[in-house]
């Protein structure tokens, strides 16, 4: 072989190599900002197939000035593990070959004390202004300015896209959409029945059992928990209508406000079918997500931690102790002294607004028979369409297994559209409500949903910044070694009750 044919030989030996390197175009796909000191991981994909084997070795990625190896992940897939940096500011980012860069990219890093900022600046605003709207969305607004740069013209983007971004992001995915539909639909059915005098008609079946001060006290109670679906219905009809059986029994207004508080909102994060469900299964929705391998169903996750709802069962529970043993303590004692040797059911200081709290657009006609089945046939539908939809859409063997994998979604979109459905044709059909006073009443209820929806969708979003600005790893990096997992429910539970206290 003389060297001409040899060196023709050679070349086209190169040209076999290096065609198909640089005949392909890759994308590399890197957080747009990452926390100085703590490791994540960078994703190479070719764009144009496979990689050769033989050319994978000669890949590298360079970020900084440090270079790490790419390992192949799949076809045509690759990723840097364990990549660190140690600045601030925008980080260069380049794929090479041998030498030759074949796409560059960039990312910003900021130091891992600001991605806890948002939230925790949420948390002081709503202590401090007991209001958690604005705090919420100052959270994602200080999140946003600085994914975007901690700059005026970072500060005026963030505003923003704290908006068009991020709160867009929470109401786009079909799975939120779903509980924000299924949460307005049970509120509407909620608003049929308080109008056409259903719940009223489960009132009246209690009432008359209520003829001393303790009786009157375990009859609100009892009503607290029948009256399961939602907390601000409860309020309202329980805190109404027992209102006028507590006076006459000389029970303090003090210790009526303590019963419906106690059961309103504790029976309703517990229950099986309310309109809290689309608020917790979507935080849960939301946490499983980033748990690697963990597939369980987020309304499946929910069931099986209603046994650990200590506060919300001993609230419950406490409510009854204290209406049975008629033992009082602290201010309440006073109340109810006051109120059964003076007949001062409300405290003279007392500034109460009793056309606020009536619920006058939802009373039920004077005119109209309150029949107790208007409320009991649409809430029986509702439990028993979401058992029927969890049923059609899981699989499996066993209850739990076809639970575990049902779409509850999809399910409670189901139940909640024919229970509103159930509650309109009844009154309808009976000729208690009108056409049009059924659509204002599901409108009315609808209504009453708006503000928990609101708070809802500003926590996905201030959620979705967090997870840009990776707070869980920059949390996980200076308490994973040192926090026992055991005190971890205990300090969720007291983060949460400041919160709510704000």
């Amino acid at each position: 072989m003389n060297t001409t044919t040899r060196s023709v030989l050679m070349l086209i030996a190169v040209l076999l190599v290096t065609v198909p390197v640089y005949g392909q175009e890759f994308e590399i796909e890197t957080p747009g900002v990452v926390l100085t000191g703590i490791p994540f991981e960078i994703l190479v994909r070719s764009t144009d197939g496979p990689v050769p084997a033989r050319m994978t070795a000669g890949l590298s990625l360079r970020v900084g000035a440090n270079t790490h190896p790419l390992i192949p992940v799949g076809d045509g897939e690759f990723v840097a593990e364990g990549v660190v940096v140690r600045g601030t500011g925008v980080q260069s980012i380049a794929l090479s070959w041998e030498g030759t860069v074949l796409g560059e990219a960039s990312s910003r890093a900021v130091p891992g004390w600001l991605s806890i900022v948002p939230p925790f600046l949420a948390i002081v605003v709503a202590l401090i202004f007991r209001n958690v709207i604005p705090a919420l969305f100052l959270g994602i607004w200080v999140g946003s300015w600085t994914i975007a740069g901690l700059s005026l013209a970072g500060f005026w983007r963030g505003l923003l896209e704290s908006f068009q971004v991020y709160v867009l992001g929470a109401l786009s995915d079909p799975d939120r959409a779903s509980i924000i539909l299924f949460s307005f639909m049970i509120g509407g059915m909620v608003g049929i029945i308080s109008k056409n005098g259903g719940m009223q008609g489960v009132v009246n079946l209690i009432t008359p059992w209520a003829s001393s001060p303790k009786r009157g006290q375990v009859a609100t109670g009892a009503l607290g928990l029948i009256i399961f679906f939602d907390d601000y219905a409860n309020t309202l009809v329980v805190g109404n209508t027992m209102r006028k059986v507590t006076d006459r029994l000389r029970i303090s207004r003090e210790k009526l406000a303590y019963i419906v508080d106690s059961t309103a909102a504790p029976v309703t994060c517990v229950a099986f079918v309310t309109t809290w469900i689309g608020y917790e299964v979507g935080l849960i929705g939301t946490a499983v997500e980033q748990i690697d391998g963990f597939s369980e169903a987020a309304y499946s996750v929910f069931l099986s931690s209603i046994p650990y709802n200590f506060y919300p069962l001993l609230a419950m529970f406490f409510v009854f102790v204290v209406a049975v043993s008629q033992r009082d303590f602290g201010p309440m004692y006073k109340a109810e002294v006051r109120a059964r040797t003076k007949g001062q059911v409300l405290s003279p200081d007392a500034d109460v607004d009793e056309a606020a709290v009536s619920g006058k657009e939802l009373r039920p006609p004077q005119d109209k028979p309150h029949r107790s089945l208007n409320a009991i046939i649409p809430v029986g539908v509702l439990i028993f369409a979401v058992l029927g939809g969890l049923y059609a859409t899981g699989e499996g063997d066993s209850l739990r297994d076809i639970i575990g994998s049902a779409d509850s979604y999809r399910a409670l979109m189901w139940a909640s559209l024919l229970g509103a459905l159930c509650a309109a044709l009844l009154s309808i059909v009976q000729r208690v409500l009108t056409l049009h006073e059924t659509v204002e009443a599901w409108y009315a209820g609808l209504k009453s949903m708006l503000f928990a929806m609101i708070i809802l969708i500003l926590a996905w979003s201030l959620s979705s910044v967090t997870e840009v600005l990776h707070t869980a790893d920059f949390l996980v990096s200076i308490l994973g070694e040192a926090l026992n997992p055991g005190v971890v429910p205990a300090l969720v539970f007291v983060l949460s009750a400041a919160t709510a206290f704000a």
